[in-house]
């Protein structure tokens, strides 16, 4: 690293810790704490949710899995973008919630259905995202010791330490000084500062792939120089890859619109300064992130291209020697068994594939294939052997990354990715660190509490709370061993609350049907079939092959796998194995899901008795408290049109042409021409392979850059301008004490007094 790389990255983290300290004098009260004051504007709120949506572990896992499928379900994922839009575009969930003036997913779960749910609800959804964040700071710690070049030990004061401990310890300490001062106002502040800054990083680094590595000369014959249906280029010709699949973006699909309000209350879905307000940034959150994704998408191609074009062939060698050597450390303990897989991997040969002269590859021949082989024939044979072989692959697809990177990178672009990555990490642990404690304290902790506490205590409460929540990343971290896909992953560990969550919120923003019952019901069923599922993945190397070998029912299990999942052949394929359980993630979650919605509906149907006050939950017609409920929208032929893409009367002419420029590019463009018109053609005169690769430069490349460039200065200039209305609200906010958190009979203390307020005003009137 050159000194001017270093110091491109730490002047401007230097300014975010600043920034996230003097926002602490803003601080009077918990809504401000949890909730910004609910006075943030859409550019503050989009710009903050891009980069605490984004973080390292995201990149590296997207790096992994599409370094297995290339770009060609990219095409069919274009099936997400209607989804997403329309949810966007109504504010499905959003709004309502927001309408709720909940400070937390449980408080609107007490107010809904009771307070055990919010209690046991709190738990599961908090277990499971704690888990399945914690390891954020692990992968994020092992990308920069492999990108910076770092040793597994450093001395000091003669004591040799794990660097691994040292930057999980530095990453965390870091979230706590974003976090301390201000809470979600420190969080949004500064997060809203890195967003602006991010995007024209991943601006400049994806004109450097297409300079560096050319398009029509490298990518697009990597891309196309795959076998018959396992093409990363041709979406019709991808029937034979596993794991991530047309069934798993099926999966996906069902997952966002069933949990779209599974992880909402103890983010930024509380922080506008009114529904609207909220559901406007969610519409430019998707405008934003339909950029981010495919930036981040070509970093991804750009690894593909590098490890796999024959003119980079020692380059690529060098690599995964360098790669192979830092994982048999990590991953091997015993010194013996790791000098046995070193000197295997070092008898691999120098891999040279000639595009158009050798064999297409594939996901089982391939150039990693002789690295993955020795270790597996070095390691394997022993449950134990097995476990090292999964954690050694593992590791060896994500750490590929950051080790490409620091081989590739010039001077500069290093800096600036390097500062790009402490960004995504900081805003990325800190949001999740600060989601979680938020949690804790107001479903786990103030619910229990007979008398309400001073907003002093309250706050210090939340402090503690944070620093607890650091202190298990950092266990966790440090014990667990991730030895799956990072997607198969925290799929699996978020299906824990997701398996249950969906019907659970989404009947509960929307219908009067619904009874505590049914949402114990979906949580039992849907999370108790995920927790199953991680179990069985988690301790199928070590302990469940093992048990059903030694009873001899492995070739009746494998048989009963595979004939259930022959229907669903080559998208679904069950087979038996000794390293790895036979259904994946993506597959458990979709069970999980079914089952937590039937649970729910006939739990319900069983024990409702009467409807649900619903307008009392959205404080809508008469209990109306703040003044922020608007009349329904009436129907008619002539608007019809703007209500179903979430125009309504709160509109103003920005907002119009904001909501059909995002209508425009993502339902039009993006849908309609690139995915319809597309499908239609091919349907009557396929395309090839030449003509997708084309197909991808143009959308992907050329498109977007455009507008990502017109879209940088667009949001630079309204999140400058949001950011200092921010300051002045919050200056002038009065905080309400009794809007804390605390429910009493299905209602808020805050709203409490505000509705006994008007009753004893309307009396005395």
């Amino acid at each position: 690293m050159h000194p001017i790389d270093w110091l491109i990255a730490i002047v401007p983290v230097v300014l975010i810790i600043s920034i996230a300290v003097y926002s602490k004098k803003y601080v009077r009260g918990v809504v401000d704490y949890l909730a910004a004051g609910r006075v943030a504007g859409r550019y503050v709120i989009c710009a903050g949710d891009l980069t605490a949506g984004l973080s390292v572990i995201t990149l590296v896992g997207l790096v992994e899995s599409k370094y297995q499928v290339g770009y060609a379900l990219t095409f069919w994922e274009y099936l997400t973008v209607p989804v997403g839009i329309v949810m966007g575009l109504t504010g499905f969930c959003v709004y309502r919630f927001r309408e709720t003036r909940s400070l937390s997913i449980g408080q609107f779960l007490e107010m809904r259905y009771n307070r055990p749910l919010r209690i046991v609800a709190a738990t599961i959804r908090t277990l499971a995202e704690m888990v399945t964040n914690a390891i954020g700071p692990a992968v994020a710690a092992n990308f920069f010791i492999y990108f910076l070049g770092l040793p597994h030990e450093v001395m000091v004061m003669g004591v040799a330490l794990p660097t691994f401990t040292l930057v999980v310890t530095s990453s965390l300490a870091l979230c706590m000084l974003i976090i301390w001062p201000g809470g979600r106002i420190s969080l949004l502040i500064s997060d809203a500062f890195q967003g602006l800054m991010s995007y024209p990083i991943f601006v400049i680094i994806a004109g450097y792939i297409y300079l560096h590595f050319g398009w029509h000369d490298t990518i697009g014959p990597v891309m196309i120089d795959r076998v018959d249906g396992e093409s990363f280029i041709n979406p019709f010709d991808i029937e034979k890859l596993r794991d991530f699949n047309i069934f798993a973006l099926f999966v996906t699909i069902m997952g966002s619109i069933l949990n779209r309000a599974s992880w909402i209350g103890n983010d930024t879905s509380t922080s506008g300064r009114t529904p609207h307000e909220q559901k406007m940034a969610g519409i430019l959150g998707t405008w934003r992130s339909l950029f981010a994704g495919l930036m981040m998408l070509l970093i991804a191609v750009m690894v593909i291209a590098l490890m796999t074009h024959g003119k980079f062939a020692d380059e690529a060698h060098e690599i995964r020697s360098e790669l192979t050597e830092k994982v048999a450390l990590e991953s091997v303990p015993d010194v013996g068994t790791r000098a046995d897989l070193e000197h295997s991997l070092a008898q691999v040969p120098v891999p040279r594939h000639e595009i158009g002269v050798d064999a297409p590859l594939s996901q089982d021949h391939n150039i990693d294939t002789p690295y993955i082989a020795a270790a597996h024939d070095s390691l394997s044979g022993t449950p134990e052997g097995n476990q090292q072989f999964q954690k050694f692959r593992t590791l060896y697809h994500q750490m590929m990354l950051p080790v490409a990177l620091k081989n590739l990178l010039p001077t500069g672009l290093m800096g600036l990715f390097l500062l790009l990555m402490i960004m995504l990490l900081i805003s990325t642990d800190d949001s999740r660190v600060f989601n979680a404690s938020s949690t804790i304290v107001q479903d786990l902790i103030v619910p229990f509490l007979k008398e309400p506490l001073t907003p002093e205590r309250h706050l210090l409460l939340f402090r503690l709370c944070s620093l607890g929540v650091c202190i298990f990343f950092f266990v966790v971290s440090i014990f667990f061993v991730q030895i799956d896909y990072i997607i198969m992953f925290t799929t699996m560990m978020t299906a824990l609350w997701l398996g249950g969550a969906g019907p659970i919120m989404i009947f509960g923003l929307y219908s009067r049907f619904g009874t505590t019952t049914g949402a114990f019901g979906a949580i039992i069923f849907g999370s108790g079939f995920s927790l199953m599922g991680l179990f069985l993945q988690r301790n199928w190397a070590e302990v469940v092959y093992p048990w059903i070998e030694d009873n001899g029912w492995s070739h009746s299990v494998g048989h009963f796998l595979e004939t259930v999942s022959s229907p669903f052949n080559p998208y679904v394929a069950w087979e038996m194995s000794a390293v790895k359980f036979p259904i994946n993630s993506y597959e458990m979650y979709f069970m999980a899901m079914c089952s937590g919605i039937a649970a729910y509906i006939l739990g319900s149907l069983i024990t409702q008795k009467k409807p649900y006050n619903l307008d009392r939950l959205l404080h809508r017609g008469e209990y109306d408290v703040a003044n922020e409920y608007k009349e329904p929208f009436k129907w008619s032929l002539h608007n019809a049109f703007k209500k179903l893409i979430g125009i309504t009367p709160e509109y103003t002419r920005g907002d119009k042409i904001i909501t059909w420029s995002v209508f425009g590019y993502a339902i039009v463009y993006k849908f309609g021409l690139c995915f319809l018109g597309v499908l239609i053609w091919n349907m009557f005169s396929p395309w090839s392979d030449e003509a997708w690769s084309q197909y991808f430069f143009i959308t992907s490349l050329v498109v977007t850059g455009i507008l990502g460039i017109v879209s940088t200065f667009w949001f630079l200039i309204g999140g400058v301008i949001d950011l200092r209305k921010l300051f002045r609200d919050l200056a002038s906010r009065v905080d309400d004490p009794l809007d804390n958190g605390m429910v009493e009979g299905h209602v808020s203390l805050a709203d409490k007094a505000a509705f006994d307020a008007r009753e004893h005003k309307s009396e005395e009137d």
